[in-house]
């Protein structure tokens, strides 16, 4: 069997590898004669002091922390394991430096107060030293004043679209800083772009810009506020020439197409924003139902214009005149009278109204071709079930002539209930129920 020289080796180097690392942990962790962990120290250099209630406790006092003459870093050292120092980057560091105590202006020191960002880290390093370990502030007079909020508005509306107006929120606010700082500042100014071709209204909140008279940009790190976003709205508008119209609810006899409508006028120009009219093509004046129309008529609508939206014709009410082309009534008399919805195990009952004159309407055609044979009269006997003797009930009329005729009026027939002797079978109706007409 020959043995490969080259695998062999290989696999010995990674052994020993294995064993040094394994050996270089042991030593780290229980390095010290006496079997406890070696202690060892880390150094981080410049990290960045946080300082807490510059801009609420300080301020209210009418204080505010100056950048000239104020400590920004330390440096800091660690101590620990190496494994457990290697754990831990600068950005894991918190230094902060409480300044909810200070009550006047003046050069002054503070205590820095460490810490971690992950709670675990403190548990397996320590802080060994802190340069400096008080850290040193300049407290000078907090100034304030209100400046106006601008608004540089970048692109366009499409055709047939304009701009509404501009509305800002808030449309000022107040700054605070060193008196000799903020009197440069003239304004704060925001940008809104709204893209080319705009069709939509836009709605943006925007970081905003301090600017002095000369309109150059300015240095805004030791200007403060409690405004972080500018509330910023432009309406983008359309204007549209919409149809007046009204919703018509027919029936048998009373269609929309036999009916002339003239509304005056039949438009009105409305401008609003774009997401408002984009699918609006005609305003509704009124719903209304056809049979109430019996002869010429004339009606007044105010003109419901859209919440938010301006009717530039200057016309607030509509008037519609309309009338039938083509409308007659009748009186048809029918002797085809039945009834329905009993139970009639052990009942009887007897109609004892032997014929019904039937308002009806239509063209002309329609209502001359209806004779009494095209016409049923149907009892309904639905909360008689458990009566007897004799009752005015109400009934439905059915045109069944094959023509478009509606049926004006409502209708009553008499009939007598009554239980049928034992010995004498019940009467069941004697009709089939005539077929709906078509609507």
């Amino acid at each position: 069997m020959k043995i490969d020289i080259r695998k062999r080796k290989a696999f010995y180097i990674a052994l020993a590898t294995l064993m040094a690392i394994t050996i270089w942990i042991y030593v780290d962790t229980t390095g010290s004669p006496d079997g406890t962990a070696r202690i060892m120290t880390k150094e981080f250099k410049d990290i960045p002091i946080e300082y807490l209630w510059e801009d609420t406790v300080l301020a209210d006092r009418g204080l505010m922390l100056l950048e000239e003459g104020t400590d920004t870093t330390v440096d800091v050292t660690l101590q620990g394991t190496r494994w457990n120092l290697a754990k831990v980057d600068r950005d894991d560091i918190l230094i902060q430096a409480d300044l909810s105590g200070i009550t006047s202006t003046g050069v002054q020191t503070v205590p820095n107060k460490t810490g971690f960002t992950t709670r675990s880290l403190s548990q397996i390093v320590e802080f060994h030293e802190i340069k400096p370990y008080t850290a040193t502030v300049n407290i000078g007079e907090l100034y304030s004043k209100t400046v106006d909020v601008h608004c540089d508005v970048v692109g366009n509306v499409a055709e047939g679209y304009s701009a509404g107006e501009l509305t800002l929120s808030p449309t000022a606010f107040e700054i605070r800083g060193q008196q000799e700082i903020l009197d440069q500042v003239s304004y704060a100014k925001v940008t809104l772009d709204i893209g080319t071709d705009a069709v939509s209204s836009v709605s943006q909140l925007l970081d905003y810009e301090f600017y002095d008279a000369n309109g150059q940009l300015l240095n805004d790190k030791d200007i403060h506020s409690n405004v972080e976003q500018v509330q910023v709205d432009l309406p983008v508008n359309v204007t549209k020439e919409l149809a007046l119209t009204v919703d018509f609810r027919e029936s048998p006899g009373a269609r929309r197409s036999n009916v002339v409508v003239d509304i005056n006028p039949k438009s009105v120009t409305v401008t609003g924003e774009a997401d408002i009219l984009r699918d609006v093509d005609s305003l509704v004046l009124s719903e209304f139902d056809l049979t109430k129309l019996d002869s010429s008529a004339v009606y007044n609508y105010v003109i419901p214009i859209p919440e938010g939206c301006e009717n530039l014709s200057g016309v607030s009410q509509a008037t519609m005149r309309l009338h039938f082309k083509d409308m007659t009534t009748a009186t048809v008399t029918t002797d085809r009278i039945r009834y329905e919805n009993l139970n009639t195990e052990g009942r009887q009952v007897d109609l004892l109204t032997m014929e019904v004159s039937v308002d009806i309407f239509g063209t002309h055609a329609d209502v001359e071709a209806v004779t009494g044979e095209d016409i049923m009269v149907v009892a309904d006997l639905t909360d008689f079930n458990n009566a007897v003797g004799s009752y005015t009930v109400p009934a439905k009329v059915l045109v069944n002539s094959g023509g478009d005729v509606g049926v004006s009026g409502s209708y009553q027939v008499r009939v007598n209930i009554s239980d049928v002797p034992d010995d004498q079978p019940s009467e069941e109706p004697d009709q089939e129920p005539a077929e709906e007409p078509a609507q």
